[in-house]
């Protein structure tokens, strides 16, 4: 029982990983513009295809799919920007239903590219097995558990240290201030939302190289990307990398103590939880302070 305990746990953090790095394009573009991108889970699950396409038509590794998917991913999403950027009145409001129509756009369109038919990698190296003592898991998890802190280290890094990362805080704290001080939102936002895409692509190649993907997966994502924005608090990547942990862990013991049925549940109790109990985030009071 301990060492299945102890495995559960495991998994639940490699997950979280994948759920870090899923939540924090969306909380990005979110803290900047405060929209909430419906389609950024349809995104991730774009970048999934392609990588599927890629292993499908080439016989390569699906993690060669990475160069096609940024670039389709990111004009994907400045596509995005761009509709949303039309909107004039209450803009917060009528980009979430723009979004949302886009999400229902996409997954029509892989339902119609690619079927219902569920679809996993076949990588022999993605999927081969690596034991850590009485744990147990595939190479791609590890790897991009690995990829995805180095993403959010050098995100918060950008963030921190360079001109445009703090334009693009300066603009999520008060736009109107940023331009006073010479800064261009617009370039920002864009900036974000190519930031987001770039996450999503990795994102959606990781999803594809251990998990069966599907075009109703998609909103899925979205979901779990905006319980760990709400968790995580307001601008801070710290919070993001332990919101989509704590998810994960919560998910993997759930699946393991319980139930897989009631997985997704647990999610939105936990969503639930975290605004009774501290509205502000995990982290959100915490920044706002600093």
């Amino acid at each position: 029982m301990v060492d299945l305990l102890l495995q559960s746990l495991y998994s639940g953090i490699l997950q979280g990983g994948l759920y870090a790095l899923i939540g924090l394009g969306l909380a990005l573009v979110f803290g900047t513009m405060n929209v909430i991108n419906f389609a950024h889970g349809e995104l991730v699950l774009l970048a999934a295809y392609i990588a599927y396409m890629v292993e499908k038509s080439l016989g390569v590794n699906p993690i060669f799919a990475i160069p096609i998917a940024l670039v389709v991913v990111c004009l994907c999403s400045v596509l995005v920007y761009w509709l949303v950027s039309l909107i004039r009145e209450e803009r917060e409001l009528n980009s979430l239903i723009l979004s949302y129509g886009i999400a229902v756009i996409l997954t029509n369109a892989f339902l119609f590219i690619w079927s219902a038919d569920p679809h996993s990698t076949g990588s022999d190296w993605m999927q081969a097995g690596v034991v850590f003592g009485p744990l147990y898991s595939m190479r791609s998890q590890v790897l991009f558990f690995v990829v995805a802190i180095v993403l959010l280290v050098g995100l918060w890094w950008w963030l921190s240290r360079s001109w445009y990362g703090r334009a693009v805080r300066a603009v999520s704290s008060n736009r109107n201030a940023a331009k006073l001080m010479g800064i261009n939102p617009h370039v920002t936002e864009i900036i974000s939302f190519l930031i987001a895409g770039i996450l999503a692509s990795v994102a959606g190649v990781a999803l594809f190289s251990f998990e069966v993907i599907q075009p109703s997966i998609g909103e899925s994502l979205t979901v779990k990307a905006f319980i760990i924005t709400v968790m995580a608090g307001m601008g801070s990547i710290p919070g993001v990398l332990i919101g989509g942990i704590l998810l994960g862990l919560a998910e993997a013991l759930t699946a393991t103590l319980y139930s897989s049925a009631v997985q997704e549940l647990v999610g939105m109790v936990l969503f639930l939880l975290v605004l009774f109990f501290m509205p502000s985030g995990l982290f959100g009071v915490r920044e706002r302070r600093g």
